[in-house]
């Protein structure tokens, strides 16, 4: 199963080539921005992302974050494995 994970934009790296570092679930990682500059709904700094193996696939408010993290808090090891993906696809 692919989870989508919450995390919020902390500040871009390398904006030139779609990179940001988030925090996510107190992790901070570098992930992969550029579908949403694509689609001209480009994040910023404090914005809420989810995240899937790296890249943001979505913007979302503060309050989808908090429900989106407490449904997958309650799926148990299949949160803990995509927090781990997440957590080995550091991107530089």
């Amino acid at each position: 199963m692919c989870l989508g994970i919450p995390g919020q934009i902390i500040e871009y790296v390398d904006r030139e080539h779609g990179i940001a570092k988030a925090q996510v679930s107190g992790v901070r990682r570098n992930v992969n921005v550029q579908l949403l500059q694509q689609d001209g709904d480009e994040p910023q700094a404090e914005d809420w992302v989810l995240i899937h193996v790296g890249f943001a696939m979505s913007k979302i408010d503060e309050e989808e974050a908090q429900e989106t993290y407490r449904f997958l808090e309650g799926l148990g090891q299949m949160y803990d494995d995509e927090l781990k993906d997440l957590v080995d696809s550091d991107i530089e």
